[in-house]
């Protein structure tokens, strides 16, 4: 089973691809961060949607795990976000991938067991899971990677066939 995690943004789009082949088995594929270069919101969505279809059409996930919104601040931000995160969606529902969502709470919950984690003990777990040596320097690709393996954790409707 191969997941494709997205730390939706509208200036940073963080990704992480994992194959699941059995219940301790993780392989970490590719991760990174989109950084988006149009200034237009509109450009932005096309850049994101590009990208989105370019990892969907190289890895041929079979779900896509991907960050609820979470903000109380800036309506404005919200908005912006939850545009890229139906982009995002959209690309999904397009290829027939299973979509899950998770909460903040719920990620940190799923890789450090402790629902109010810091952004640092998160970024520590995925690294020692996933045997990475260099921790990543963006939040938004170790994010990315935090949500691919919640979906790996909490997920078992995926993994009925093996």
């Amino acid at each position: 089973m191969i997941i494709l995690g997205i730390d939706p943004g509208t200036t940073r789009i963080g990704y992480a691809i994992i194959e699941k082949k059995d219940a301790d088995n993780l392989d970490l594929l590719t991760y990174g961060c989109l950084e988006v270069k149009s200034k237009e919101q509109k450009e932005r969505l096309g850049e994101i949607s590009t990208f989105i279809s370019g990892l969907i059409a190289k890895y041929n996930p079979e779900a896509l795990a991907i960050e609820k919104i979470f903000f109380t601040k800036n309506a404005k931000t919200v908005i912006n976000v939850a545009e890229a995160r139906g982009v995002i969606i959209n690309n999904a529902n397009s290829a027939n991938i299973k979509i899950f969502d998770f909460t903040p709470l719920e990620i940190k919950l799923a890789v450090t067991g402790y629902g109010r984690a810091e952004k640092e003990q998160v970024r520590q777990m995925v690294c020692r899971i996933l045997k990475i040596e260099e921790k990543p320097a963006l939040d938004d690709t170790s994010d990315a990677l935090a949500i691919a393996l919640t979906a790996c954790y909490t997920s078992p409707k995926l993994f009925i066939n093996q």
